[in-house]
């Protein structure tokens, strides 16, 4: 385990078979489970119980809450973000901790990560790790973001942390990005990779977090990343892979073997789908609507389980 310093601030007959051979634009809240190797789903509000079994890790995940963004596509971000907090004081069992996979802020002010910091610390769950984006590193290469929130990481900002049996590791896939270009982790941060996972035993659960998907969900957009296959090839051996990540602004997920990955919606602003407009960016939609594009995810993980439950919620989300 690294020194990381943290901030302490029913069923609904869908076939499962086909959906493990295909990734899948998900909707407003369910939860994943596997129950004697048989995925299974259930609406979010059927899913939620007032305590959770004995040997839960229970954390969750925000994203691209882009504070000083101020423009048609959301005037207040930052009170969208305060909404997320408040979904996260509501949640009937306190998560451990939050993943924070970037895009902390617009443009990487300091006065900009001062609001993020004071926000959070409102929020009951003030553990909480972070993967810079590249709106994060825009003015200075990263130094003010690894200054506040980076602490104690290595290299650009990667970390790992063990919790509950769980390995975590946070990655850096944002450094000399390009508009619309592919992540890139490199050679450094790949060989740190394969170090830290070299003494972990296959069936020791595992979740990676970055900012840009580590898998190639439309490279047309940059929304991949370029030696992706080289860290995920790493994780082949191990029995249970979560991959957490952000930038897309939009809930997604692909099942491939053991591994699953996920991209979170985020808590600014919703981006068009890959393909459906000529370039990505903010997306503008009608007022009533712009919370159910915005919001948050939690996941749990049972000692024993072959995998972690993941559940996304919107903003507009009873």
């Amino acid at each position: 385990m690294n020194n990381h310093i943290v901030h302490d601030h029913s069923n609904d007959g869908i076939d499962r078979r086909g959906f493990l051979k295909c990734m899948a634009w998900a909707g407003t809240g369910v939860l994943w489970t596997i129950d004697g190797g048989i995925l299974s789903s259930r609406a979010l509000g059927q899913a939620i119980a007032p305590a959770l079994p004995a040997g839960t890790l229970n954390f969750v995940q925000i994203s691209d809450s882009h504070i000083g963004f101020q423009k048609p596509a959301n005037m207040d971000v930052a009170a969208t973000f305060r909404e997320t907090i408040a979904r996260i004081n509501a949640l009937p069992v306190a998560p451990e901790f939050i993943l924070h996979t970037g895009d902390l802020t617009h443009l990487a002010e300091a006065e900009e990560f001062d609001q993020l910091g004071q926000m959070l610390k409102n929020c009951r769950t003030r553990q909480v790790f972070y993967v810079p984006g590249e709106h994060d590193i825009l003015n200075d290469n990263g130094a003010l973001y690894r200054e506040r929130f980076g602490q104690g990481t290595r290299g650009q900002g990667w970390f790992s942390f063990d919790q509950k049996g769980v390995h975590f590791v946070g990655l850096v896939n944002v450094q000399g990005v390009t508009e619309g270009g592919l992540g890139v982790l490199g050679g450094e941060q790949l060989d740190w990779l394969a170090k830290d996972l070299a003494p972990l035993s296959a069936d020791t659960p595992l979740v990676v977090f970055a900012h840009v998907p580590l898998w190639m969900v439309y490279p047309q957009w940059g929304w991949g990343t370029d030696d992706g296959t080289k860290a995920l090839a790493l994780m082949k051996r191990f029995g249970s892979v979560t991959v957490l990540n952000g930038h897309i602004h939009q809930a997604l997920q692909k099942i491939e073997g053991n591994m699953t990955f996920h991209t979170a919606r985020s808590t600014a602003f919703p981006q068009p789908e890959a393909g459906t407009a000529p370039k990505p960016g903010p997306m503008v939609v009608e007022a009533a609507k712009l919370r159910s594009f915005l919001g948050l995810t939690s996941v749990s993980y049972v000692e024993n389980h072959p995998t972690l439950a993941i559940v996304d919620s919107t903003l507009a989300a009873g």
